[in-house]
C-alpha cells in the first residue's frame, strides 16, 4: 500500500486549526454539540417528570442510534450528490424544529407520549444528516493530509459540547424554566447554519483533481446499496477501518455509558447523583484530554496496525472498569478508556476517509458510520439486556472479552487480504 503524496510531510500541531474555516467550523460544531446536550438534558427530564416511562427513556437511546443504522449510507450517497454544506444545514434546521416542537408542547403543558416519539425521531434524524456531511465538509476544508488533525480537534471539540450541555442546559432550565430554556436553544444552533450559508468549501471550490471526476448517481434500492458497498470493499484500509470499528460499537459501544446509575450504587454509595455525574463525564473528559495532548504533539499518526493495538488497549481498560470495586480506580479507567477511544476513533475514521475513492468518499463515509455509530444499537442488547440476566459487570466484561478476541481474529483476516497495515 503506497502511502499517498499529500501524507508525505510531517505533521504538526494543531495542523487543522491553520485553516480560518475549520476555526470557525469547530465553534460552530461544538455550539450545536452543545444544543444537541442541551435538548436531551431537558426533555429528558420533562418526559420523566410528565410520564415516568422506562420504555420511553429506552426509545430515546433507539431514536437516537437506530438512525444511523439505517441511514447512513443514504446520507453520505447525500453527501456525494449535493453540496455538503446544504445538507449540514438541513440537519441544523432539524434539530431546532425538535426544540421548537419541545417548547410549544411544554409552554402549553399538552405534550404527550406520541408528540415525544416523533420529536426524539427528528432529532436522530438531523444527526444522521449531519455526521456524514460534516466528515466530507471537513475535508474539503483542510484536505487529506491534515485531515487525522481535523478529525481529533472536531471530535474534541463535540466532546467539549457534550461537556457543556448539562451545566448550560441546567442553568437554562434554573434561570428561566424548561420551556423557555428549550427555545433559547434554538438559537444556538443559528452561528453554525448562517455560517455554512457562504463558506468557500465545498464541490464548487474543490480543486480539478479533487472534484469527483462524475455526479454519482442516487441509491435507489438495496441493489444500488449493495453494489456500491462491494466496490467500496475493496479497498483494504476501508474495510477493515470500517469492519473494526462496527465490531467494536455492536458489542460494546458506548452501552455502559446508560448503566452508570447502576455502576455508581454498585460502588457502595447511598447517594449516587454526584457520583454518577463524575463517571458519566469521566470518559468524555479523557476523550477531549486525548484531542489537546495528540494534537500539540501530533503524536499518534494514522496507521492500520496502531488502530488495532488501541482497540485493544480500550477493551483492557473498559474491562478493568468493568471488574474493579474501587471507584476512584473506576473513574481513572474511564478517564484512560475516553482517551484512548478519541485517539482509535479519530485514527480509523481518518483511513477510511483518506481511503476511500473521492467519488465514493460520502458513500464510503456513511458506510462507516453504519459500523461505528448504527452498530451501537446492538450494544444495548449485549451489554444492556444482557445484564438484566447476569448483572452489568458480568455482562460488559463478557462483552469486553469477547470484543478482544473479534478483535484479534480480524486482525488476522484482515491481514489475510494481503493488507499491509504499517505501510498505511
Amino acid at each position: 500500500m503506497n502511502t499517498k503524496p499529500d501524507e508525505a510531510e510531517a505533521p504538526k500541531s494543531f495542523a487543522a486549526l491553520r485553516h480560518p474555516g475549520a476555526r470557525v467550523y469547530l465553534i460552530g460544531s461544538c455550539l450545536a454539540m452543545m444544543g444537541d446536550s442541551i435538548e436531551h438534558v431537558i426533555s429528558y427530564w420533562i418526559m420523566w417528570e410528565k410520564f415516568q416511562s422506562p420504555e420511553l427513556g429506552g426509545f430515546a437511546i433507539i431514536s437516537h442510534w437506530l438512525p444511523f443504522l439505517l441511514f447512513s449510507f443514504w446520507s453520505g450517497a447525500l453527501a456525494d450528490r449535493f453540496d455538503p454544506r446544504r445538507i449540514i444545514q438541513i440537519g441544523m434546521a432539524l434539530f431546532m424544529l425538535a426544540s421548537l416542537g419541545w417548547g410549544y408542547f411544554f409552554v402549553t403543558d399538552s405534550l404527550e407520549k406520541w408528540h415525544a416519539v416523533v420529536l426524539l425521531s427528528i432529532h436522530g434524524i438531523a444527526g444522521v444528516l449531519w455526521n456524514p456531511a460534516a466528515q466530507l465538509f471537513v475535508h474539503d476544508m483542510v484536505g487529506g493530509q491534515q485531515l487525522q488533525s481535523a478529525i481529533r480537534m472536531m471530535s474534541s471539540a463535540r466532546m467539549l459540547g457534550f461537556l457543556m450541555g448539562p451545566a448550560i442546559g441546567g442553568g437554562l432550565m434554573l434561570a428561566f424554566g424548561p420551556a423557555i430554556g428549550i427555545l433559547v436553544n434554538v438559537l444556538i444552533y443559528v452561528p453554525l447554519a448562517l455560517w455554512l450559508w457562504k463558506a468557500p468549501y465545498g464541490p464548487k471550490f474543490r480543486s480539478p483533481e479533487e472534484a469527483a471526476p462524475k455526479r454519482q448517481r442516487a441509491v435507489k434500492s438495496f441493489v444500488d446499496v449493495v453494489a456500491a458497498i462491494k466496490e467500496i470493499s475493496t479497498v483494504p484500509v476501508v474495510f477493515s477501518m470500517t469492519m473494526l470499528a462496527g465490531v467494536a460499537a455492536m458489542i460494546v459501544g458506548n452501552a455502559h455509558q446508560a448503566q452508570m446509575p447502576e455502576f455508581a450504587y454498585d460502588f457502595g454509595f447511598s447517594d449516587t447523583s454526584i457520583r454518577y455525574a463524575i463517571l458519566l463525564a469521566a470518559a468524555a473528559t479523557g476523550a477531549f484530554t486525548a484531542g489537546v495532548v495528540l494534537e500539540s504533539k501530533s503524536l499518534l499518526p494514522a496507521k492500520v496496525n496502531t488502530a488495532f493495538v488501541l482497540a485493544l488497549i480500550w477493551c483492557l481498560a473498559i474491562g478493568g472498569f468493568a471488574v474493579t470495586t474501587n471507584y476512584y480506580l473506576a473513574v481513572a479507567l474511564l478517564f484512560f478508556a475516553g482517551f484512548v477511544d478519541l485517539a482509535f476513533n479519530a485514527m480509523t475514521r481518518t483511513l477510511a476517509q483518506i481511503h476511500a475513492p473521492p467519488d465514493l468518499r460520502g458513500r464510503a463515509i456513511g458506510l462507516y458510520n453504519v459500523g461505528s455509530l448504527g452498530m451501537r444499537t446492538f450494544s444495548g442488547i449485549t451489554v444492556g439486556i444482557g445484564g438484566g440476566y447476569i448483572g452489568i459487570h458480568w455482562s460488559l466484561g463478557i462483552s469486553v472479552v469477547i470484543l478482544f478476541f473479534a478483535i484479534m481474529a480480524l486482525f488476522v483476516y484482515c491481514s489475510r487480504r494481503n493488507e499491509k497495515p504499517d505501510t498505511a
